[in-house]
This record gives structure tokens, C-alpha cells and sequence, in this order.
């Protein structure tokens, strides 16, 4: 006698199969700020609230380009960054350098920096580490609010409330927020 049974047809995904999906499945840039790590990014951050800052990556033209809101210890505009060309700059206070990367070379790397014309010093520098690795390596500029945000290769401190060392968050695609 023999077994009429049938055992459905397994139609799901196998476990590797899902496993390759999930590995080529693109995940947005990796943000560095001070210590701390951004993992899966949509490039852009919140600071008190309001959107302050936007990465950008075009590979193919070897580029970073960078959106900023620039504001004084009073929370108002003084100057405005849009993708890589400043828009708003009262009294020619900022001056902005472009470095566009000709080589695959580690070394050759894009990088934007924004700089006060007056006192030399960074108020925004941000370059390319790696394929979809972004690292903010210095900043001094302040919030909507007039807060100071400071940041270094060691911290990012928000006014003077909030400091964050070598957080590590996971944004799932979402809008990196800081203070």
C-alpha cells in the first residue's frame, strides 16, 4: 500500500538565499561625528530640532557635497551652504575649499571644509573614508538656538548640556539626531 499523502511545496526562501538578499541590499552612509557612529543613514542631521546639515555622495564625479545652515550665538542665519556652493554668507565671513578625488586612491579622498575668512579656524570639515563611510572631522558652529555645537575626532558636545563619546546608533535609514 503506498501513502497518498502530499507534503506541500516549500515555495519560502531559503535561509541563505534571504541572507544574500539582505547583503546586497543597500544600506544608507555610515556617519562619523566625533567618536560616535551613525550606522545606516539617510546624510542627514537634526540638530535641536531642526534639520542643520545634509552629506551627500556623487562617486562617479568623485564628490562629497555638503548643505549647512550657519548661524552666530544669537540662532541667526549667517550663512548658508547648498551643495557645496555657498548661497548665503552675510559680510563674506566663509570661505569653502573642495577637494574633488581624481583617484580611487585611499588618499585622494573627497573632502569639503568650510572656514571663517577672519580667523582661519574650521567651522565645518567633512571627508569620504570608505564607500558609504562619511566622517564630520571637525566642527565649530553654532544651532538655530545658539548653541555651540564642538566637534573633534573625540566628541561632539552640544552646547553645554550634552556630550556624546563614542555612541554607536543605528538609524535605520532615518535622519541622524543630535541635542
Amino acid at each position: 500500500m503506498t501513502d497518498d499523502t502530499l507534503e506541500p511545496l516549500n515555495t519560502s526562501p531559503s535561509f541563505r538565499e534571504e541572507s544574500a538578499a539582505a547583503a546586497t541590499q543597500k544600506f544608507g552612509p555610515e556617519l562619523l561625528i566625533g567618536s560616535n557612529i551613525f550606522r545606516n543613514t539617510n546624510g542627514v542631521v537634526t540638530i535641536q530640532g531642526k534639520e542643520q546639515l545634509v552629506l551627500e555622495t556623487r562617486p562617479e564625479q568623485g564628490l562629497l557635497l555638503v548643505t549647512i545652515d550657519l548661524y552666530d550665538a544669537t540662532g541667526s542665519q549667517i550663512a548658508h551652504v547648498r551643495r557645496n556652493v555657498l548661497v548665503i554668507n552675510r559680510a563674506a565671513q566663509f570661505s569653502i575649499d573642495i577637494h574633488q578625488a581624481t583617484t580611487d586612491m585611499p588618499s585622494d579622498a573627497p573632502w569639503v571644509r568650510v572656514y571663517s575668512r577672519q580667523s582661519g579656524e574650521i567651522a565645518f570639515e567633512a571627508r569620504i573614508v570608505s564607500d558609504n563611510r562619511l566622517q564630520i572631522t571637525a566642527g565649530r558652529f553654532y544651532s538655530h538656538t545658539g548653541a555651540l555645537v564642538d566637534i573633534t575626532p573625540h566628541y561632539c558636545r552640544i552646547g553645554s548640556g550634552r556630550t556624546l563619546f563614542g555612541d554607536i546608533v543605528e538609524n535605520r535609514g532615518k535622519t541622524v539626531v543630535l541635542g
